[in-house]
């Protein structure tokens, strides 16, 4: 489901880039402070690397879906929007 315009997909993208960093930032701030002054860094390190890789996947269709709401909220829907577009025929040639 999207709008189908421009710059759609750029926009899910990063709503899943921010998702997907935050996610890893806190679980690296956090596994640093709960085990601090002894940082497993292997083991933390696995850690965000798994979350660098699956949250980007498993977040995508509500990132979509956050992107498209996000939309919603600065362009609310129009009744343009609502309408299918009409697939134009062909036109013969003028004098033929």
């Amino acid at each position: 489901m999207d709008r189908d315009e421009p710059g759609y997909w750029v926009g899910s993208y990063t709503v899943n880039i921010f998702v997907t960093e935050t996610a890893f930032a806190v679980v690296f701030v956090a596994g640093m402070f709960l085990t601090w002054p002894k940082v497993p860094w292997t083991a933390l390190g696995r850690v965000c690397a798994a979350i660098a890789i699956l949250i980007p996947i498993l977040a995508f269709p509500y990132t979509k879906l956050l992107y498209l709401a996000i939309d919603l909220v600065f362009r609310p829907v129009d009744p343009d929007d609502l309408v299918s577009p009409s697939e134009r025929t062909m036109v013969p040639p003028v004098g033929k």
